[in-house]
């Protein structure tokens, strides 16, 4: 069944989006009724045979409307085999045949095209996310307006168990924010209120505690949130763009069998036209060659092999859109299949993204907990994210609060940070820092340095009047996900994984060592990246790249797929990626994975199908041992086959 992208949008005739359906099932109605007047009863001809007009009229309308299409560009495809097939069935008086041709054939296209509709649907089902209205505040009253008329800084009010209208950053209240719609994780997430509002950075640099998605739903908490975007480019209506894009992109095999179907179609033209001078050459009659040459025509029209790919295409692509990932066009879903070998950017793809601390190590028999206590004062001063991130990790483990009994905090760019704590100085800081202060670093010191930072962790001294008393290591741990993740694609079959990263190989080998991958490359600019994936392209031939597509976009854009990850809210992420992962979730990538293998094989079992039937038909009818009616219920039921087989695409399940 041939598809052209003008179909999908042309088809909502006098009864709605379903009317090709309707019409496929009064063509059926109509064959059904003349069958049995023209078998059962004694009734004129005349009569039966008005109804079989019917049942061509309903059948052959949306057929005929592509085939006038594309005669005068000079594009004879399927369409137009089936109408001379209908055509010539009526000639030589196969009536029913030809009815039941179209029957069958427009109720295939029919499914077809509710087939990509539920695709086209489950997507457009994103459209429907943001709310139509928002209630802004103005001068301390709220006005309800429609979305559009939205300005960037205005600030709306999103009652609990609402949508979210736009793109922005809370400025006052809390929640729990359910972000499914767009990122498909299915527990809400806690936002938070930003500190200050001046000075925003990008929407994408804001953390993602404070920023909140159009289409998500607001949990039990009122909150205010400052538009940060307007509705045009709000993460929502850019995934849908995206999604309409997505179509145009075909896959390999879906080129592949567009060249064939060129070549065959002309072809078969050619023989059913040489075939209808047959009783030229053998004993019968012209009617019994026209008869021969029309059920050939029949069964050699590769129907079910035009619909086998895009149908698998867009059931895969729609599945993959149920779980938040975004994958563009067929291409994509097919490679993706076919890959042996994975690049991961490190930050905030295989590791959490943010440091934690690893290790409090007191020196000179310095206690600990006072050492911690100490250490805790003076970070929790800070603004610095490493900062914060030591003193909340203390506070955990060591059941510690902060007395506010440190002062005087200041941060020295590229050392550390010193304090006054009861009229002593404390510092925090590298090496350089200590000397600048004077205090010595021994040499028993430097090496048990050099062993933490060779398990990738990044350590600072900390001294208190004037000598050292401990060290404190933090490092960026890998996602709880990621080791059970880099497992299961290497049960799907990616058999290379490797990690690249800007930071130092200490820390890229401990953490590659740590959840199971082959090898880690580090200290790596955004430029190297882009020559080790030349280098993975010549030794792998496919290589997909997962990054959270920031500093990765021309990487991602060399490799053969591109992955990104958390990509709801990051402009450029979207631009690059072949398939974006909404959430910043790893653990998908398993099931994009898989689906694509599941697509291939569908697509695979479809075009055995199709041309097993075909190869299967059109001797038996050339050499005149099958009827009309026989050709036509194999060749369309193959057809109807190849679209439910490819509808089970959407019911895929990550095993």
């Amino acid at each position: 069944m041939a598809t052209s992208t003008a179909h999908q949008h042309a088809h909502h005739g006098i009864l709605g989006k379903n009317t090709e359906l309707y019409f496929a099932l009064l063509c059926g109605f109509f064959l059904v009724v003349g069958f049995l007047l023209e078998r059962l009863t004694e009734i004129p001809t005349s009569v039966w045979k008005t109804v079989y007009v019917f049942a061509y009229l309903f059948g052959g309308y949306f057929v005929s409307l592509e085939a006038v299409k594309k005669i005068p560009k000079g594009e004879f495809d399927i369409d137009f085999l089936m109408i001379a097939a209908a055509l010539g069935a009526m000639y030589i008086d196969s009536w029913a045949e030809g009815a039941l041709l179209l029957f069958l054939f427009s109720l295939g296209h029919a499914l077809e095209h509710y087939a990509m509709h539920k695709a086209k649907k489950s997507i457009e089902a994103l459209g429907n996310l943001s709310p139509k209205t928002a209630l802004v505040k103005r001068n301390a009253t709220l006005h309800e307006i429609p979305i559009e008329d939205l300005q960037i800084n205005d600030v709306i009010v999103v009652k609990p168990n609402t949508k979210i209208a736009a793109d922005g950053v809370i400025i006052t209240g809390h929640s729990s924010v359910n972000q499914a719609p767009i990122t498909g994780e299915s527990i809400p997430v806690d936002k938070v209120e930003i500190p200050s509002t001046e000075n925003l950075p990008a929407f994408s640099e804001i953390d993602k505690k404070h920023t909140v998605f159009a289409g998500t739903i607001n949990g039990d908490h009122s909150i205010e949130v400052q538009v940060l975007k307007l509705s045009k480019d709000s993460t929502v209506a850019r995934l849908i763009d995206m999604v309409s894009e997505v179509e145009t992109q075909k896959s390999p095999t879906q080129r592949l069998t567009k060249k064939f179907e060129k070549w065959y179609v002309p072809i078969v033209l050619i023989v059913v036209f040489l075939l209808c001078f047959g009783y030229l050459v053998i004993n019968e009659t012209f009617d019994e060659s026209l008869y021969r040459a029309i059920t050939v025509l029949v069964a050699a029209s590769p129907c079910a092999l035009a619909i086998s790919t895009p149908s698998a295409v867009l059931s895969g692509i729609a599945r993959a859109a149920q779980k938040g990932v975004l994958i563009k066009g067929g291409k994509a879903l097919e490679d993706l299949g076919s890959i042996k070998a994975i690049a991961f950017d490190k930050t905030g793809t295989l590791t959490e993204g943010k440091p934690s601390l690893k290790n409090i190590i007191p020196l000179h028999d310095f206690d600990e907990q006072k050492l911690a206590e100490l250490v805790l004062e003076v970070e929790s001063l800070s603004n610095h994210p490493l900062a914060k991130a030591i003193a909340k990790d203390i506070q955990k483990r060591y059941q510690l609060e902060a007395t506010d009994k440190a002062t005087d905090v200041e941060a020295i760019q590229g050392k550390g940070i010193t304090a006054m704590y009861q009229n002593d100085k404390i510092c925090i800081g590298n090496v350089v820092m200590m000397e600048s202060e004077g205090i010595p670093v021994d040499d028993s010191i430097h090496t048990s340095m050099k062993t933490l930072l060779q398990k990738g962790e990044t350590v600072m001294l900390v001294a208190f009047q004037s000598q050292l008393i401990g060290m404190i290591s933090v490092m960026d741990i890998p996602r709880k996900t990621a080791k059970s993740t880099i497992e299961r694609l290497r049960e799907i079959g990616v058999k290379f994984m490797v990690m690249l990263t800007g930071d130092h190989q200490h820390v890229g080998d401990a953490i590659a060592q740590q959840i199971g991958l082959s090898e880690a490359r580090g200290n790596l600019l955004p430029e190297a990246k882009v020559t080790e994936i030349e280098k993975l392209l010549q030794s792998h031939k496919k290589v997909a790249m997962v990054g959270d597509g920031v500093n990765d976009a021309p990487a991602m854009a060399l490799s053969t797929v591109s992955v990104a990850m958390g990509a709801a809210g990051s402009d450029v992420t979207l631009e690059v990626a072949d398939v974006a992962l909404m959430s910043d979730k790893i653990e998908n990538l398993p099931f994009v994975f898989g689906l694509s293998n599941a697509s291939k094989k569908i697509i695979k079992q479809n075009i055995y199908i199709s041309l097993g039937m075909v190869f299967f038909l059109v001797p038996i009818t050339i050499l005149g041992l099958t009827n009309i009616g026989v050709a036509v219920l194999l060749h369309e039921g193959s057809t109807i086959v190849v679209v439910l087989n490819a509808l089970r695409l959407l019911r895929y399940e990550a095993s």
